[in-house]
């Protein structure tokens, strides 16, 4: 296993974390759900004894049962390893909530403090309009000073720029968990950014969520033949320098023992090959008959059509050869119970989204041939 600084915490982190989201659960007779302990110790166990020393749990995870597993599993070996756990805002309504909100997950992990503690989630106005003037991030400082916590982190859902906007106005801001992979390379840039800054960086979703997991044309479209698809995808995370940990999901004993492999490789990826597969990605894409770059300045729509979804779905076909994501994609588009998704057939020729579009792309054409090809999936 490898090892990187993780900011300025102090902290050497291994280059693999265990994401414990997706822990194996048991369903009991009333319907209701538990973590298989034995299973999940077996997983951590094996993962720490593979040098894995980051495990990322929440309090919503595994029907609200994952941190009283993980508390469980790694009981024996707490003070060898890191524990990620993460405070939901809703649940703060006022700020001695969010003391609440850690001792309960202190009861519930069986431990005295934790090491990395999350504003879970957060965008720009959660950070603008709730945990600034409400004081959350002094309350994380008074935890902090009486050894509850021993890092303040955050776990970040929104756009690059708001990234840049938190760890520009929160300095006590240690690490942060954000999204980035193969398929998802927005907050590329803002990773330098934040390591430039001293905050550490795990990444989530390294091989898409599992959509990078199973075998795929991508590989050999990358001109990276000889390698798996989720191997390509975490090393493609881990040769970021900027990127500290790749945080797995890990559901089998298998999957902690091939994400280890990859992740004991000194040199996950060279600058050079890096630099090359994220050229690649963007020759792909440019050069497709769709450029699409999801800036979503077609929106919105006076009816209603999500054209960067719909197009988003094409580019997992068209670009990346990931036939089963392109259609599911769609359909789940389509069929989104609380907002099913509008198509075309709503088109009223406004002409609004070609106007607007950068690419200067004729989009009321091109919708009509991609939902062609996505609805004969």
């Amino acid at each position: 296993m490898q090892y990187r600084p993780f900011g300025k915490t102090g902290v050497n982190i291994s280059t693999l974390g265990f994401g414990c989201m997706r822990l194996p659960e048991i369903q009991q007779e009333d319907g209701s759900f538990v973590v298989d302990q034995e299973k999940t110790d077996e997983m951590l166990r094996r993962a720490y004894d593979l040098g894995v020393n980051y495990f990322d749990t929440a309090l919503f995870y595994c029907h609200s049962n994952s941190e009283i597993a993980v508390g469980k599993a790694l009981k024996p070996i707490r003070d060898k390893v890191y524990i990620s756990t993460k405070c939901p805002l809703e649940r703060v309504k006022e700020p001695a909530d969010f003391r609440k909100t850690l001792e309960e997950s202190l009861r519930k992990l069986d431990t005295d403090y934790v090491d990395f503690y999350h504003f879970w989630g957060i965008n720009q106005k959660a950070f603008d309009e709730k945990i600034v003037p409400m004081g959350l991030i002094e309350e994380a400082k008074k935890l902090k000073e009486e050894g509850l916590i021993r890092h303040i982190s955050f776990s970040f859902h929104d756009k690059p720029e708001a990234l840049k906007h938190i760890i520009d106005n929160a300095p006590e801001m240690e690490t942060v968990l954000l999204q980035y992979n193969l398929l998802d390379r927005a907050n590329e840039e803002m990773i330098q950014y934040a390591a430039a800054k001293g905050v550490g960086v795990v990444v989530m979703g390294p091989v898409g969520g599992g959509r990078l997991a199973a075998p795929t044309e991508l590989v050999k479209k990358l001109g990276s033949e000889g390698l798996n698809t989720y191997e390509l995808a975490l090393r493609f995370v881990l040769g970021n320098p900027g990127v500290c940990c790749a945080l797995s999901g890990m559901q089998t004993i298998d999957m902690v023992e091939k994400n280890a492999v990859v992740a004991s490789l000194e040199t996950p990826m060279t600058e050079k090959e890096w630099r090359e597969v994220g050229e690649n990605l963007e020759k792909l894409q440019k050069f497709s008959e769709l450029y699409c770059t999801g800036c979503a300045y077609c929106q919105p729509c006076p009816k209603g059509i999500n054209i960067p979804k719909i197009f988003q779905a094409y580019t997992y076909l068209n670009v990346y050869g990931l036939k089963d994501l392109a259609k599911n994609t769609y359909q789940g588009y389509l069929k989104d119970e609380k907002n099913p998704g509008v198509t075309s057939d709503a088109c009223v020729n406004c002409g609004f989204c070609e106007r607007k579009c950068p690419q200067h792309l004729k989009v009321r054409e091109l919708l009509k041939k991609v939902e062609g090809v996505l609805g004969s999936l």
